[in-house]
């Protein structure tokens, strides 16, 4: 252990060492990722009954595009969040 934790440890101040990101990023990125996997999952899982319903064709494919246009925008602000924090731990190790 360096001299430089020692004292850090030992005065009891919690500022982080130089080349480490926050530790409330990893609990952010977990939930995040989690959120585009649940909205994945429910998209596969609508979109399967749709393709296994008795309707024509034609509207099973609106139905579907329709379904893919509302995943695209529920996914999107969480692409957004999961993006910037990259960018932030990219530049903690930049």
């Amino acid at each position: 252990m360096s001299s430089a934790m020692l004292k850090r440890l030992i005065s009891g101040t919690s500022r982080q060492p130089p080349d480490t990101y926050s530790p409330d990023i990893l609990p952010l990125m977990q939930s995040l990722l989690g959120a585009l996997a649940d909205i994945d999952f429910e998209f596969q899982k609508d979109r399967e009954t749709i393709l296994k319903s008795p309707i024509e064709e034609p509207l099973k494919q609106r139905a579907i595009a329709t379904l893919a246009k509302c995943h695209r925008e529920r996914r999107d602000p969480y692409v957004r969040e999961i993006d910037k924090l990259e960018r932030q731990i990219q530049r903690t190790f930049a």
